[in-house]
């Protein structure tokens, strides 16, 4: 299936602002300036944009939750902080389209009278942070971004602002922390950001990419963006394969697509024609999907639901038929451990003691009532957190066990050989 490419548009040298304003860039915020900011919130909620970075909620509807009217400063906060294992989608915005994305930044802050925007990225995108900065600068100077915008009396700021390494700060209350100058702890919710998120102000959150989304809905309108892909989850989704497939890459496709047809079609299959064993859809806190059950799969919120799994961010790891999937799933866990705040006693503890289980079954020690321990620990853990990053945790290594116990109980390590009968011994 082909699309025209609307996120990543295959123009040379994008990112440059004369580029971009040659091919009709900022005039969708020209466009939106004459609007009436409610307007602009009712295209973008009519079109059904869903979030981008792992929720699927919908966009307009949240735009929603900003009150009208505000005491005190409103703000938004883009979540460009990709640290998810097997995601990497965002950082090609940042490359090859940020100008996009600033102008959907700058819709945004129209529609929700927010006078300051913050792009939060990851501290280890240096080199994507330069990218930025530098096409920050430059609508700076043409007079996209400041004071009185192209004349309409709308001003807002946009300030960049650099992550310091911590997963943790892609949880949207950990990111406004971290952006406060605080830990980055996740919030309690309730409030939730809208009535009380940066600094104790009304706040909204999206991700770069769902941000990118928006000037694609004005120029197309919300009917016809809404036709892209899957009805109920519908647009253009950035995919990022990785793995066992000839060609990894980010692929900007219409969501519904089979993951079959993705992995064929588009990541060029798997090398040696080997067979698939598993699937994660969406980045490495999604569950894992069985290689002989992705048949009819599809590449949406409802689907991979249905599936038992999520879209997440679309961040899709193939794993053959030789892959140690122990190993896998240690390595994801090793992870989780690391990254845990600490700040939940089920995720601070639990994460570790899944990591020394399952080292126990990487390095044949493990006896058989193992397997039901370390299910018993990730269902401890899972929704008993704060934030999500306890589930992000658990929910591999559940269905690791629910799919592939078999793997576990190959690893078990042979029980001790039994010695004669007591009787035997004594005489």
């Amino acid at each position: 299936m082909s699309m025209e490419r609307l996120i990543l548009p295959d123009i040379p040298e994008y990112h440059l602002l004369d580029v971009y304003e040659s091919r009709g860039g900022y005039q969708m915020l020209r466009k939106a300036l004459g609007m009436k900011p409610e307007e602009v919130t009712e295209e973008v909620k009519k079109s059904g944009l869903r979030g981008r970075g792992g929720a699927c909620f919908p966009t307009g509807l949240k735009w929603t939750f900003m009150p009208k009217q505000s005491d005190k400063p409103k703000f938004l906060c883009v979540n460009g902080d990709e640290s998810e294992p097997g995601t990497f989608k965002d950082r090609q915005i940042f490359e090859f389209n940020p100008h996009q994305m600033i102008e959907g930044i700058l819709i945004a802050a129209y529609a929700m009278g927010i006078a300051t925007a913050y792009l939060y990225i990851r501290g280890e995108y240096a080199t994507w942070i330069r990218m930025v900065r530098k096409a920050v600068d430059d609508a700076y100077a043409k007079g996209y971004v400041g004071r009185d915008i192209m004349g309409s009396g709308f001003s807002t700021e946009l300030v960049i602002h650099r992550g310091a390494g911590a997963y943790i700060c892609g949880e949207e209350s950990s990111l406004m922390n971290s952006l406060e100058g605080q830990r980055g702890y996740p919030r309690v919710k309730p409030p939730f950001p809208a009535q009380n998120g940066v600094w104790g102000c009304p706040t909204t959150i999206n991700n770069v990419e769902t941000i990118a989304n928006v000037p694609v809905i004005l120029r197309l309108g919300w009917e016809a963006y809404s036709k892209i892909g899957h009805p109920r989850h519908p647009g253009p989704i950035l995919v990022g394969v990785s793995g066992h497939v000839n060609k990894p890459g980010v692929f900007e496709l219409p969501t519904g697509l089979l993951l079959t047809e993705i992995i064929g079609n588009y990541a060029g299959g798997v090398p040696g024609n080997k067979r698939i064993k598993a699937v994660i859809p969406g980045g490495s806190s999604t569950m894992i999907l069985r290689g002989d059950q992705i048949a009819g799969v599809t590449m949406d919120a409802d689907g991979l639901k249905a599936a038992g799994s999520s879209v997440g961010t679309a961040g899709m790891i193939v794993m053959d038929e030789d892959t140690d999937l122990i190993r896998v799933i240690t390595r994801i866990t090793a992870f989780y451990h690391h990254e845990s705040c600490g700040q939940c006693t089920p995720c601070r503890e639990g994460t570790g003691w899944m990591h020394k289980i399952l080292q126990r079954f990487e390095q044949g020690h493990a006896a058989a009532s193992d397997i039901d321990l370390l299910l018993n620990v990730a269902n401890n853990i899972e929704g008993n957190t704060i934030c999500a990053l306890g589930d992000a945790a658990a929910w591999p290594v559940q269905s690791m066990i629910k799919r592939f116990r078999e793997e576990f109980e190959k690893r078990v390590a042979p029980a001790p050989a039994m010695g004669p009968p007591l009787a035997e011994a004594v005489h």
